[in-house]
């Protein structure tokens, strides 16, 4: 059964998903091209296999300048979209397939615009590394943000995920994990994997920023015999919302009633500074909280209207 959410034909939201796409796709192309591509950084996924057949054909007869990488991506993005569909269904729909082509014209036809097309913007490896994996991650980010993937080694994993049961999140990092394999075996230089594995955290930060937003929030469990006093600092004062959960202590057997809420950084200093006042032996525990919707924040109506 497909789990796509079909979407009306130039509708508002029609036109901001295929912008996400769009501006999505040009950003991760020029983090291929100007930062990562240049120095043979691996991050994994068809792009990666893309910049290994660029490098090992660059030279021979029937590509001398090297095998475009975006046409790579494109040549092998379509059979495993054909084969994704058949064997799990229309999960990745129109809107991935415009992901992946997009991308691919862009990073060649970049590419192309280039007096020399796969020149460093910059030397220094780890910084390119830095770069590259933020753009990617940025343009990743958008083109998630739209409900669509980028294709490749996502199906990839799916597809062995189906057949052996391993949880994709897993069998995701497997794939990826073995392309840079494959880059340091074609490349011989033990850089190119460290200098990849870099890239891919980054990557992923990125991602994380783009779909999460920048979030200070903080998460605080509060155990204290003063929760009374709390709660009103926390309602009154601080505006802010909570709940008692129910406890007991493991030496003293006794009921505790345990205050979770979530407040901003500032606010933590405040609350702690009021605990301390009232009760210096509370226990509190303080979590980050990358995401929080409902009241008081973000609400989960809005989120998905942005998205």
């Amino acid at each position: 059964m497909s789990f796509i959410i079909k979407e009306k034909l130039f509708s508002k939201q029609w036109f901001v998903d295929y912008g996400f796409i769009t501006v999505g796709s040009f950003i991760m192309a020029v983090g291929y091209v100007f930062f990562v591509t240049p120095h043979k950084i691996v991050p994994g996924g068809v792009y990666g296999l893309g910049i290994i057949v660029y490098y090992l054909s660059k030279g021979m007869s029937f590509w001398p300048g090297g095998f475009p990488i975006g046409l790579f991506n494109l040549l092998v993005n379509i059979p495993l979209t054909y084969f994704g569909i058949k064997l799990l269904g229309s999960r990745f729909g129109i809107k991935t397939i415009y992901g992946f082509v997009s991308s691919s014209i862009f990073m060649d036809a970049i590419t192309m615009m280039r007096e020399v097309g796969d020149a460093p913007l910059v030397k220094d490896v780890l910084l390119s590394c830095i770069f590259g994996g933020v753009l990617t991650g940025i343009g990743l980010g958008l083109i998630f943000k739209a409900k669509a993937t980028s294709g490749g080694s996502d199906i990839i994993a799916m597809i062995i995920t189906r057949y052996t049961r391993i949880p994709i999140g897993q069998m995701l990092i497997w794939v990826d994990t073995a392309i840079v394999l494959v880059a340091l075996a074609a490349f011989k230089d033990w850089q190119i994997p460290l200098y990849s594995m870099i890239t891919i955290f980054i990557t992923g930060r990125a991602i994380d920023l783009i779909l999460e937003g920048a979030n200070y929030n903080k998460a605080l469990i509060i155990i204290s015999d003063h929760h009374v006093e709390i709660r009103q600092k926390i309602i009154v004062d601080l505006e802010r919302g909570g709940t008692y959960l129910k406890g007991q202590g493991m030496f003293t057997n006794l009921e505790k009633n345990i205050i979770f809420t979530v407040v901003t950084r500032r606010e933590v200093a405040v609350l702690e500074e009021f605990i301390n006042s009232i009760d210096p032996h509370a226990f509190i525990t303080i979590m980050d909280a990358s995401e929080i919707l409902g009241e008081g924040f973000k609400s989960l109506r809005h989120k998905i209207e942005d998205v």
